[in-house]
């Protein structure tokens, strides 16, 4: 405990620990963001769909139950779809069901 402590003050005394330079030459990694499953997100006066590594369809019915729209989404793509204010039920094949508050 000494030893941790003695080389705490060290480094307070020297002015702290730097972070080391970064080469010139430094590329990050590039991070993927597409997701593996299909998603689909209410927004103001609409429902944003993305679909993950593969195509999906998306089945939007009213909260009373009944289908309003089918909305396919080719792999890695985007779609958005305007709706009226209120909550929908949205279901993605038979991988999932939730939701969606359209604002």
């Amino acid at each position: 405990m000494k030893r941790v402590l003695y080389i705490a003050v060290c480094l307070l005394a020297l002015g702290g620990v730097h972070a080391l330079p970064v080469p010139d030459n430094f590329l990050p990694q590039k991070v993927e963001t597409a997701t593996a499953t299909p998603v689909a997100q209410g927004a103001e006066g609409r429902i944003v769909f993305t679909a993950g590594n593969s195509d999906a369809t998306f089945n939007i019915y009213s909260i009373t139950g009944q289908l309003i729209k089918v909305v396919r989404v080719a792999a890695e793509q985007r779609a958005s779809v305007e709706f009226p204010k209120g909550f929908y039920i949205v279901k993605c094949g038979n991988q999932w069901s939730r939701k969606v508050v359209v604002r």
